[in-house]
C-alpha cells in the first residue's frame, strides 16, 4: 500500500483527503516511479471541481506531474528512455501523481537536470510539455520575435517567459499586480502589463513601434481572444490552452484575414504517448541542456507537506502565487 491524496467528491479543496491506495501496477511500456515530489497545477483544480473529466484508464487520483527515482521497469523501456533502476527522474503523466507510487510511461520520463532538487524537478513537465508544444512546436515563436504571455506569474507564464527569452524572443506578459508584474520582470520579461490598470491591447502596440506581438499564449479565452487579435503582429499566432475566461468569444474575421492571423487551441493531457515521448524528446534534446547550465530556472512559490494538499489548492485558486506550487512526500 502507498499514501495518496483522493478526490473524495467533487468540490471545494477540503474534498481531498489523504488516503491508502494499493501501489500502481505497470503497463507495458510503463515504469514505476517512486515520488518525492509531485507538481500542482490548475488542471489538478478543474479535476476536483469535476471539470475535467479524466481519460479512460486513468487514475482517479489528481496529478500530472512528478518526480523520483525509477522503481520499477521493463529492461526494454529503461534502455529505450536511456535510464535504470534508481535514477532521478520526472515525468509527465496522465493521471495519478499526487502518491507515493506513479506510473508513467517511459518515453515521458525524464532525467533530473544537474543541478535540480526534486522540487524543482517535479515543477517541470507539466509546463515545459505545454509551453514547448503550445508555443515553439504549434506558433513556431522565433528568435527575435515577440511573445505576449497573459498571466506571466503563473506556472506556465515563467516557463514560458525564460523558454522564450533563452530561445532569443523578446516577451511582454501581463499580471493582476504591480507586484507580479515587477516579479515578471525579474525573471526575465522585458515588460510587464497590470491588466487591472492598464489596456494590455495599447501597451503591447506601444512597447512594439505598433508592430504587435508575433505569438500570444493565452489561458484567458473569451472575450481576451478578440482583443488579442487587435494587438496581433501581421502572420501572428494565438495559441489558446485554457478558457478560464469563458468559452465564447466574438471576433474580428476581417482583422483576422487582413493580418493573415491563426489560432491554435489545443489540450495535452488526452494525446497520445507516441505524441508526448516526441515532445519529451525535443525537450531533453534542447531545454534540459539549459536548465542544467542554469540558463532556465525552477521557480517555487511555496512547498506544502502531501497531507496538505488541500491548503495547497487553496493558494493555486487564490492566484497570489508567482511560479510553482508542489507537494513534498518526504516531509
Amino acid at each position: 500500500m502507498m499514501r495518496a491524496i483522493e478526490i473524495a467528491g467533487f468540490g471545494g479543496p477540503e474534498v481531498l483527503r489523504p488516503t491508502q491506495r494499493p501501489v500502481p501496477v505497470r503497463a507495458a511500456g510503463e515504469l514505476l516511479i517512486a515520488v518525492q515530489a509531485s507538481g500542482i497545477n490548475r488542471p489538478d483544480v478543474l479535476q476536483r471541481k469535476g471539470l475535467y473529466p479524466m481519460p479512460p484508464g486513468v487514475s482517479d487520483l489528481p496529478g500530472l506531474e512528478v518526480a523520483g527515482t525509477v522503481a520499477g521497469g521493463a529492461a526494454e523501456d529503461l534502455a529505450a528512455a536511456g535510464l535504470k533502476i534508481g535514477d532521478a527522474v520526472c515525468a509527465l503523466v496522465a493521471g495519478g501523481g499526487y502518491a507515493e507510487q506513479c506510473t508513467a510511461p517511459a518515453g515521458q520520463c525524464l532525467p533530473v537536470p544537474a543541478g535540480l532538487n526534486m522540487i524543482e524537478a517535479a515543477s517541470l513537465p507539466e509546463t515545459f510539455f505545454t509551453v514547448w508544444q503550445n508555443v515553439f512546436a504549434m506558433a513556431r515563436l522565433q528568435p527575435g520575435e515577440t511573445l505576449l504571455v497573459q498571466g506571466g506569474s503563473s506556472g506556465i507564464g515563467v516557463t514560458a517567459i525564460q523558454l522564450a527569452k533563452a530561445l532569443g524572443s523578446r516577451v511582454i506578459v501581463t499580471a493582476g499586480s504591480d507586484e507580479k508584474c515587477a516579479a515578471c520582470i525579474a525573471i526575465g520579461a522585458d515588460h510587464a502589463i497590470n491588466y487591472r490598470t492598464q489596456d494590455f491591447v495599447a501597451e503591447t502596440k506601444r512597447v512594439t513601434g505598433g508592430r504587435g506581438a508575433d505569438v500570444v499564449l493565452d489561458m484567458v479565452g473569451g472575450e481576451y481572444i478578440g482583443r488579442e487579435l487587435q494587438c496581433m503582429a501581421d502572420d501572428g499566432r494565438l495559441a489558446l490552452i485554457a478558457v478560464q475566461g469563458g468559452t465564447a468569444s466574438a471576433i474580428d474575421a476581417g482583422l483576422l484575414l487582413r493580418k493573415r492571423l491563426s489560432i491554435n487551441g489545443s489540450t495535452l493531457r488526452p494525446r497520445s504517448v507516441a505524441y508526448k515521448t516526441a515532445l519529451a524528446k525535443s525537450l531533453r534534446e534542447t531545454v534540459w541542456p539549459l536548465l542544467a547550465a542554469g540558463k532556465i530556472k525552477p521557480v517555487i512559490h511555496q512547498v506544502f507537506a502531501a497531507e496538505q494538499a488541500a491548503d495547497a489548492h487553496t493558494l493555486m485558486e487564490s492566484s497570489t502565487h508567482v511560479g510553482k506550487i508542489v507537494l513534498n512526500w518526504q516531509a
